[in-house]
């Protein structure tokens, strides 16, 4: 691969460098930062070789590379001068919705400590193997010098999260760093301590400090930097020019380093021990749901950019209670899937360049890493990611039924089994090993059984083909007046990958919505915001007005049909105001999505531009295959 000519297409098809803000990479994405997310052409970036897929989502532009994407990011910055560019407020940007920013502030946060997380987490795992396997004792001095080697990264996860969040938060960094040294101090550790054994309080000028230890804390020191953001400037426009080069650290330190130790610090240790709690409970209640629904649903988040956001709580769940039962099991289910699925392709495939691809990726995706087989392989053929949402859901659910205990992180995979050795046992190994066969095993099985390659992709003519012949056909005819535009014009990966199934997209320039078809009102939302229908011939469609919508809890949305209710093409379904979602920063624009396209057959799109609800939009060829 040319590192070089693909950092500068990229470049280039993002909207130049004067539209990059800012650029940061994971295992496996570019993540930018624009200034306007109209301007990249994305199918020009989907077709270069060396690019496995684009996403726009949680308020960064995410260009998926793979395992080169190090030296992708190093020559985009020798190309460019966007460190300079990193230091900039982002807020000139266009706005991003709520859940966009916290999702894009939490990723910035934690993305960049991972290394040191996992290198910790995996040496951690091979101390426990040590040990299980008599090569070391806990009393020996080789145990104990590995043992603090771990245990650094997570100790001092404040000092490295305040640095991580200083750059998120445009703030001084070294200013950062000393606030998480005031949590870990020796000398505070002590007073923490000695208050906990007498009962007595600890206090700076009468104001009370709770005796709460900081160490692998996660919350509070994210707090801490997030008001340093708002003090450090306020201290830079109050004190004399003439003194500002000591006076502004000094109030900033003083300021947030007081407040941090009386307020900060302990709401954030109490959000961090309510989260526990809460994990808890839902263990007692029923612990295998969460394990369950991240099984299932983890590569819906992959292909959105948002599984960053669950991070955290796997991190807090092992710093506070020493485990996580919950968001690790579910992940390395799924991501083992997700390998799977692409191995299976491999197997069946015919055509040279998918076996090539679909091995690679595969055996990537099983040892942790899973955006080149899900946007190379699963994602393209669709079935492959059934299959793994399949094995992925019943894997999560016999973790989550034996309480697997994953200790110390890492990329859920193969390769970070032995994070599942602790407590002193190797049960939550062995289980953890189990649930991760019956994962790829199923959807192995289920990609093998359900993946058909189409004729025109295989290297071979010899083999006879099912004859089809079109039985019928189905009109469905546009629910709204507006713009009718391509799925890929939606900035959610659900529609525009084609995830949820086939379909069109239609700028609405009015809030009505109106039955594309005879049907059945199959299903109705809480928040309004979309509405289902089957046909008679069994058409289900999704009309999903504007995106991310749900969380306007069904402001300026009312439906005028109930579910299971019958309607006749033309009838009002649905009233909604652009207006209010575009003034929440929302945007309007309207998927028809065939939910069962794999069921009905073939489906045909009408050209993009003006329509009117009434006019023929999607045609459907039913098909019925004759046997060989």
């Amino acid at each position: 691969m040319n590192y070089k000519d693909l950092a500068a297409t990229i470049i280039e098809n993002v909207g130049g460098e004067e539209n990059i803000q800012g650029l940061t990479h994971c295992a496996t994405r570019l993540r930018f930062n624009l200034q306007d997310d109209n301007q990249p052409k994305e199918k020009v970036l989907k077709e270069t070789p060396g690019v496995m897929g684009v996403v726009n989502k949680g308020g960064q532009y995410q260009v998926i590379i793979g395992s080169d994407v190090g030296n992708v990011y190093s020559e985009i910055m020798k190309q460019t001068i966007l460190e300079s560019k990193t230091d900039e407020k982002q807020e000139a940007s266009e706005p991003k919705s709520k859940v966009a920013k916290v999702i894009d502030t939490i990723t910035g946060i934690f993305t960049p400590i991972l290394p040191a997380i996992t290198a910790a987490g995996m040496l951690k795992a091979v101390l426990s193997l040590l040990v299980v396997f008599s090569v070391l004792t806990v009393e020996s001095q080789s145990y104990q010098i590995l043992n603090f080697m771990a245990d650094a990264a997570f100790y001092f996860l404040p000092v490295l999260l305040a640095a991580s969040s200083a750059q998120k938060f445009k703030t001084n960094m070294y200013l950062a760093m000393m606030l998480g040294g005031i949590l870990l101090h020796p000398n505070f550790v002590a007073m923490v301590t000695a208050a906990k054994e007498s009962g007595d309080a600890i206090r700076l000028f009468g104001l009370p400090i709770s005796a709460v230890s900081y160490s692998s804390s996660v919350i509070p020191i994210i707090l801490a930097v997030w008001f340093l953001s708002y003090v450090e400037p306020i201290a830079d426009r109050i004190s004399p020019k003439a003194i500002k080069f000591f006076s502004k650290p000094l109030i900033s330190i003083a300021v947030v380093g007081i407040v941090t130790l009386t307020i900060l610090g302990p709401v954030g240790y109490l959000i961090s021990d309510w989260i526990s709690t809460g994990i808890t409970f839902l263990e007692s209640v029923s612990p295998w749901i969460v394990p369950l629904l991240l099984g299932t649903f983890t590569p819906l988040f992959v292909a959105t950019g948002t599984h960053y956001g669950l991070v955290p709580i796997g991190i807090n769940n092992r710093m506070t209670s020493g485990y996580d039962t919950v968001i690790y099991p579910g992940m390395l289910a799924s991501n083992v899937s997700q390998g799977a699925a692409a191995l299976a392709v491999g197997v069946k495939s015919k055509n040279q360049a998918t076996k090539q691809l679909a091995f690679s990726a595969g055996l990537t995706g099983i040892f942790g890493i899973t955006e080149p087989a899900l946007y190379g392989v699963n994602l393209r053929y669709k079935t492959p990611l059934y299959a793994a949402m399949i094995g992925g859901g019943v894997g999560g659910l016999f973790m989550g039924i034996f309480r697997v205990k994953n200790f110390s992180g890492g990329s859920p995979g193969l390769l970070t089994l032995p994070s599942y050795i602790g407590d002193n046992t190797l049960s939550h190994f062995y289980f953890a090993c189990i649930g991760a066969v019956i994962s790829i095993v199923i959807t192995f099985i289920v990609t093998f059984i359900l993946f058909k390659e189409k004729t025109d992709e295989t290297s071979t003519t010899e083999v006879a083909q099912p004859t089809v012949k079109t039985t019928e056909d189905s009109d469905v005819f546009a629910p709204i007046n507006g713009e009718a535009v391509a799925l890929e014009a939606v900035a959610d990966g659900m529609f525009s990958e084609e995830i949820l199934g086939q379909g069109m997209a239609i700028i609405p320039s009015e809030g009505k919505v109106y039955a594309p078809f005879d049907a059945t009102v199959s299903s109705t939302f809480d928040s309004g915001h979309a509405i289902g229908l089957t046909s008679k011939n069994g058409i289900e469609l999704l009309i999903h007005v504007g995106i991310d919508t749900v969380k306007l809890d069904g402001e300026g949305y009312s439906y005028a049909v109930a579910k299971g209710q019958e309607v006749k093409k033309g009838d009002l379904l649905l009233i909604f105001d652009p207006q209010v979602i575009v003034k929440n920063g929302l945007n309007p624009i309207t998927p028809v999505v065939i939910t069962n396209t794999n069921e009905v057959g073939e489906i045909l799109t009408i050209n993009e531009g003006a329509i009117h609800s009434g006019d023929q939009f999607i045609k459907v060829f039913h098909q019925k295959r004759n046997e060989v």
